[in-house]
């Protein structure tokens, strides 16, 4: 029997889109403008765009099909009936609450059950869910295991919660407590699963203290996949079978439809809970619209309800599954340190691991990915100090749990060859990491600094052209 073992995509491509190629020099100028920041460059900068799989993903010819029959009726669209449906099969709950994209549902859920002296804990908090949860007055608390704040730990559930820390929190401070929290797949902790083991136990916990569980489930379909390929006893069941059962072990749910939708828009909140939900929905009123359209037009309703249905196919997920993992083993090959395993949506490239010689306070994630796009035109994302850090009185840095650096793979978009690229890019920056330097924050925002702060140099100049050999490297902090 035939047994290939090149990845091919599958779908064809009907639609093209001109990727912008720009010179070093103008790369640098662009970089320079921005204050060291890619948030603020613009995308017609960037040549291959991997700051985010949010919101960047190709549509399907169904998707963009069922656009053509979007209700856009204020009230009771029939749009909002098929999503609702498809959402209400889907996770087991009959309250589906359409928003414009998964920060509005953090906003609204946190600004009802949060508050001054509550506590949330999950196993690692996104950048978003954690600014929500404290703009409420409460505290977020990351209760990941162990292996999960180790970028080069191998196990194959790095995102899974510490039921033993959770059950020792909820004992001294359960009445403090209105939820808890599970991110699927694990983002801040580099995009690595929960397993469905790990979900039962931290229900069992929840259930013992009458807490409600939650899950974050922006990436659902791939840790549905992780399941079935790394968990035993789960490998004959199918994707939408595990993902049903996740849901179901979980009393609310919200999702940003912007990852594992193929949305460009959109997300929903969904809650079994009758007296929250009229909560939730007065708030929606108030902030994103009518309950049946929630921010969102009848035509991004359509195209998530496919979305979400096309996104457990067995050939996608082993696609995106596969093609993630071999640009992880390629840079694996080069040297080139990682978060280990590789997981769904993105690689993580481990910048402390990438410069030794730049210690946390001097935002090494930043400073590689920095020296990405200058290089190859690639934009990624800091996942460290910047974002998850605080500035303290005196001007240092409180370093994160880790400085990593996200490339994050949007859906159905680049091709096997673009990612090779990708690969020359960061194989480059690798070989010349020595001359690399650390940075500072010049300016930053009270909150969620990481999208428009400025940074400085210490040191040396981000923007010069590497040298063919590399220098001597600091000694390692």
């Amino acid at each position: 029997m035939f047994q290939p073992k090149t990845i091919i995509e599958p779908f064809r491509v009907k639609v093209v889109e001109p990727l912008p190629v720009r010179t070093r020099a103008q790369r640098a100028e662009a970089l320079a403008a921005a204050q060291l920041n890619l948030f603020s460059v613009r995308a017609c900068e960037v040549t291959v765009d991997l700051m985010t799989d949010s919101g960047t993903s190709a549509m399907s010819q169904e998707q963009w099909a069922a656009i053509f029959r979007g209700d856009e009726s204020y009230a009771g669209a029939s749009s909002f009936f098929r999503f609702r449906e498809v959402v209400s099969q889907l996770t087991g709950m009959h309250h589906v609450i359409p928003v414009h994209q998964g920060r509005a549902a953090e906003r609204i859920l946190f600004s009802v059950v949060g508050g001054e002296g509550k506590t949330i804990p999950a196993n690692t908090h996104f950048d978003t869910t954690r600014a929500n949860v404290e703009a409420s007055g409460a505290v977020a608390v990351d209760l990941v295991i162990e292996e999960g704040r180790s970028p080069s730990t191998e196990h194959p559930f790095k995102g899974n919660l510490d039921v033993p820390a959770l059950q020792k929190m909820l004992e001294q401070h359960a009445g403090s407590v209105p939820m808890v929290v599970v991110t699927i797949t694990n983002n801040s902790g580099g995009g690595q699963p929960v397993s469905l083991d790990n979900m039962r136990q931290v229900r069992a916990v929840c259930d013992r203290f009458q807490i409600p569980l939650f899950l974050d489930c922006a990436r659902f379909a791939e840790n549905a996949w992780f399941i079935r390929e790394r968990e035993p006893g789960q490998e004959s069941r199918s994707p939408k079978d595990i993902a049903e059962e996740m849901f179901r072990l979980a009393d609310g749910t919200w999702m940003s439809a912007k990852k594992d939708a193929f949305g460009n828009i959109g997300g929903f909140l969904a809650l079994k809970d009758d007296a929250l939900a009229e909560q939730c929905r007065n708030l929606l009123i108030l902030t994103e619209g009518f309950p049946t359209y929630g921010g969102l037009a009848g035509r991004d309703l359509e195209a998530l309800a496919v979305g979400l249905q096309e996104v457990l196919a067995e050939d996608y997920l082993e696609y995106r599954i596969r093609s993630t993992r071999y640009v992880w083993r390629r840079l694996d090959e080069a040297g080139v340190p990682l978060l280990r395993p590789a997981g769904g949506h993105a690689v993580y490239l481990d910048a402390r691991g990438f410069l030794p010689h730049v210690p946390p306070s001097e935002l090494p994630g930043q400073s590689v990915s920095a020296s990405l796009f200058l290089e190859g035109g690639v934009r990624t994302c800091e996942i460290g100090t910047v974002m998850f850090g605080r500035t303290q009185d005196d001007g240092s840095q409180s370093p994160g749990p880790m400085d990593l650096v996200r490339l994050a793979i949007p859906r159905r978009v680049y091709t096997q060859s673009h990612m090779d690229y990708v690969i020359e890019a960061v194989r480059y920056v690798f070989e010349h990491r020595n001359q690399l330097g650390g940075l500072r924050i010049k300016n930053e925002p009270p909150t969620l600094r990481h999208f428009t702060c400025g940074f400085e140099p210490i040191g040396w100049d981000p923007l010069a052209p590497l040298a063919a050999a590399a220098r001597k490297p600091r000694a390692a902090y």
